[in-house]
């Protein structure tokens, strides 16, 4: 599963790219590293119009759980049913996401951190995600943050031959351009049959390391690099996306 990603372009950049008639996001600046629970930029369909605002990484957890729940794989399950209607789902802006290697680094002992990206240059893209608005209490123990919370995920779907070899079990599901506006209102088996893995001449490896973050300012890899397992990188979400979270 990917709890790691980043986007760094600027926000008139997405306004442009994404037809956002409507800005309540802020003065948004550069996200090299979103984690879990972190605050990133989202577009929702609002009254005919797109919205890009801020919203939290994770839906709630599962009853036994205590950690966000980032990627959506079982869209079959009645819970995520119930946010699957159009008005709960969104485009989440990305420029690189990533997973970790299957081995340690012989330098390092531990594992690189692979990132993906459509080419080097990081260019815009959108994950399929659904929002919920949500109160309760978010952030770590010492600090919550209480109060309402708009939360989203996003779907994930087989991995392409790009990240099959570094993560085989799931890969998040990035939409094409001309499907945004069908993803934001169609019907749901409509919508559904987007959750497919990308092409894999369009995806490749730009950065692998230690660096938890990732801008177009990076090295690229030295070569190619096979991969595997999967671990998390800043805090350990819930896995289980299979079973209601409330």
């Amino acid at each position: 599963m990917c709890n790691l990603y980043s986007m760094t372009k600027n926000q008139d950049a997405i306004r442009r790219l994404f037809q956002v008639t409507r800005d309540s996001s802020g003065n948004m600046p550069s996200f090299p590293a979103i984690f879990p629970d972190n605050e990133a930029p989202v577009i929702h369909a609002a009254g005919g119009e797109r919205e890009l605002t801020m919203m939290r990484w994770g839906f709630p957890p599962p009853p036994k759980g205590y950690l966000p729940v980032t990627n959506i794989r079982n869209v079959s399950s009645p819970f995520w049913r119930s946010w699957m209607k159009p008005q709960y789902r969104c485009l989440v802006p990305a420029t690189s996401f990533s997973e970790y290697a299957p081995e340690p680094n012989p330098a390092t002992g531990k594992k690189d951190i692979v990132w993906f990206a459509l080419d080097r240059s990081r260019p815009l893209f959108a994950f399929a995600g659904l929002w919920r608005p949500w109160t309760g209490a978010r952030g770590t123990k010492s600090k919550p943050i209480e109060g309402d919370h708009l939360l989203y995920s996003f779907l994930t779907t087989e991995p392409n031959a790009v990240v099959k070899p570094v993560h085989p079990k799931a890969m998040p599901v990035i939409l094409m351009e001309e499907d945004w506006e069908t993803w934001l209102t169609a019907d749901v088996p409509t919508a559904l049959k987007l959750q497919r893995p990308w092409p894999d001449d369009e995806l490749m490896i730009v950065a692998r390391g230690t660096e938890k973050k990732d801008s177009d300012d990076q090295p690229p890899p030295e070569e190619d690099y096979g991969g595997g397992d999967i671990a998390s990188l800043q805090e350990q979400p819930s896995t289980d996306d299979d079973r209601p979270l409330d």
